[in-house]
């Protein structure tokens, strides 16, 4: 984008700031004009009603300070693992992520998760089984 002159792209947070690009206010459809921002994000993922299946889109979110072209970020998986030591990991690693992974979200500029995301990720994380075992041990 740098390199096309009157360019205008869409790139994560992180790399925006990272590589310190220039970043526009949008108009978000409470018709205020918002800057990316952990916080904006933050806004925006405040008041999702995360479905069963996870399929929900926070763009153009409602409510005050929101930016309207936030996003989650999904990790897809086998809800039966076939091989039990990479299911465990997998566990294990998730289960670390929505809990004290959270804490280096903020230092990469990524928003942390709302509670209520993070207890329908753990009810989720508790069906990942291998031979119909939970791969989470009881947290």
């Amino acid at each position: 984008m740098r390199q096309t002159p009157g360019a205008i792209g869409y790139v994560e947070l992180a790399y925006a700031n990272q590589n310190k690009l220039t970043m526009a206010a949008l108009e978000n459809a409470d018709k205020q004009f918002v800057t990316p921002s952990i916080e904006s994000t933050s806004a925006a993922a405040a008041g999702v009603e995360m479905p069963a299946d996870f399929r929900v889109s926070i763009t153009n979110a409602r409510g005050k300070g929101v930016y309207p072209i936030a996003s989650f970020t999904y990790v897809l998986i086998y809800k039966d693992q076939a091989d039990a030591a990479k299911g465990k990991a997998i566990g294990n690693f998730l289960w670390w992520a929505i809990h004290d992974g959270q804490k280096l979200a903020g230092p990469l500029d990524y928003a942390p998760l709302p509670k209520p995301v993070v207890a329908k990720v753990e009810q989720e994380l508790r069906g990942i089984t291998v031979a119909g075992k939970s791969v989470i041990a009881s947290n």
